[in-house]
């Protein structure tokens, strides 16, 4: 009998507020070592916190977008353990009422744009750690102190998920949500985003087993292959008789499997107890309002739009999504009314996008505009020019000034539709290759293509290729 996996996932997002929460230290990446703390987030006796609001308003926007709800009146709490990277011995984080909780997310899992609901148990604000330094030339550990009381929240999913495809969706999905609503950058390379793995196996019909967690995955292709690793281990172990062990273990990515770090805390061993110097929380439900109605189109509604409003794909429409800049600028096109949206995203998703790739940069530091893309786009429906030369305007109009029409006709690149001009290329072309005149007459109609092609080369790209079509098709015809 199959196996059923059970996961849960909790995701840490770093908040970009401009301070940290609890203390007035700059809440920023990269900075020398040791430089952006204070005695408050290094846990200095006598020191007392303040609560930063932009971090609860942030909060309450995620619990927004994720269909939860807000409880406006909650506290903090002090999770205690030990570390070398907590200087207080203990975090202040949210226990029994968290701001928001009891949501739901409806995650896109196949390219037919079918979805899975997944639960949300909560959503709550704690502080971050510090980072342990460890290098070969220097004997033990160093402490950086500079991410401590770095604003977190802290999603936890339900255990609804039941396959790798499942997780990747909701993380995918949870990315996305905090990058529109402009709450997380989500730098994975800089650990501002990073989830624990729950997993646990048992056999359908069967109460659900016991489960293991891996802390810290720092990317969502390693929390996949995490939770493939982790279930195949406990099927093995299950298989031969044994049993599994509630634990903590650690992910090592480049090894591909996991290790035992820890025996498993529960929440009597971190001796919760409410922080006695931070204040109740209370939320008025004006700013509860005002923050929902702040939220933008959501991702996976954007996604659905898309293929239904525009005809797109899951994958295009997904691509187009998953990079806000490229989507504003999408969007911009569209409401020009100049093209089709169709082919507004194969331009922005092929050749504009092949080229911020090679300078590794975003659309916003190009001087495209939409008004400059789509007017070259309906050179290219009109057939002013071609599809080819329609490469080369793009290539000129994206880092200068110049218009496309401009570029158009200082290059010459104007197509030629004349049937006279393109008859008498065609008819040399067909004299040229008579074996790939006498193979379409045989059947292999596909050699039409390279004909095409090599009247194309011949009129320099100028030849308008479904004139040149037509025109061979006749030509041969009529031999």
């Amino acid at each position: 009998m199959d196996y059923e996996m059970i996961v849960g996932l909790e995701v840490h997002a770093e908040l970009k507020t401009k301070t940290k929460i609890y203390c007035g230290c700059k809440n920023e990446f990269g900075a020398e070592v040791n430089t952006n703390c204070c005695p408050i987030c290094t846990g200095m006796p006598g020191t007392l916190p303040t609560l930063n609001e932009k971090v609860v308003e942030y909060a309450i926007k995620m619990g927004h977008a994720t269909n939860c709800s807000i409880n406006r009146i909650c506290k903090q709490d002090r999770k205690n353990y030990f570390y070398p990277d907590l200087p207080k011995a203990y975090q202040i984080s949210q226990f029994d009422i968290p701001l928001c909780e009891h949501g739901y997310l409806d995650c896109i899992v196949n390219e037919n744009g079918d979805t899975k609901r997944i639960g949300i148990t909560r959503i709550h604000i704690e502080e971050d750690a510090g980072k342990l330094i460890h290098d070969d030339s220097f004997a033990g550990s160093l402490v950086d102190f500079n991410r401590c009381g770095v604003p977190l929240i802290e999603i936890v999913s339900e255990p609804d998920i039941r396959s790798v495809v499942e997780a990747k969706a909701y993380l995918d999905t949870i990315k996305s949500i905090l990058q529109y609503i402009d709450v997380s950058d989500c730098k994975m390379q800089e650990g501002s985003i990073r989830c624990d793995v729950n997993v646990s196996v048992h056999k359908p019909g069967e109460p659900f087993g016991t489960r293991v967690e891996m802390k810290n995955v720092n990317s969502f292709s390693g929390a996949c292959r995490a939770i493939e690793y982790e279930a195949n281990r406990q099927i093995e172990i299950l298989e031969q008789g044994g049993e599994i062990t509630q634990e903590t273990r650690r992910w090592d990515d480049m090894k591909g499997c996991n290790f035992l770090l820890r025996s498993k805390e529960d929440a009597q061993d971190y001796r919760y107890f409410p922080e006695p110097d931070l204040l109740t929380i209370v939320v008025e439900q004006e700013t509860v309002d005002r923050l929902k109605a702040e939220l933008p189109e959501l991702p996976n509604k954007k996604i659905k739009r898309y293929m239904e409003e525009y005809g797109l794909p899951h994958f295009d429409s997904n691509l187009l999504v998953e990079n806000i800049a490229t989507d504003r600028f999408f969007e911009q096109c569209i409401a020009l009314g100049v093209c089709p949206p169709k082919a507004i995203a194969n331009w922005l998703l092929g050749d504009v996008t092949r080229i911020l790739h090679e300078k590794n940069i975003e659309i916003t530091e190009t001087s495209l505009t939409p008004k400059k893309l789509t007017d070259m786009i309906a050179l290219i429906t009109k057939g002013t020019i071609s599809n080819t030369a329609g490469k080369t305007v793009l290539e000129e109009i994206i880092f200068s000034d110049k218009l496309p029409e401009d570029v158009v006709q200082e290059k010459g690149l104007a197509q030629v539709s004349d049937s006279s001009v393109l008859e008498e290329i065609a008819k040399s072309v067909l004299a040229a290759n008579a074996k790939a005149v006498e193979d379409y007459k045989g059947g292999k109609t596909n050699v039409i293509g390279f004909l095409v092609g090599q009247c194309m080369r011949q009129s320099k790209g100028q030849g308008n290729p479904a004139v040149l079509k037509e025109i061979i098709l006749k030509l041969i015809a009529a031999e």
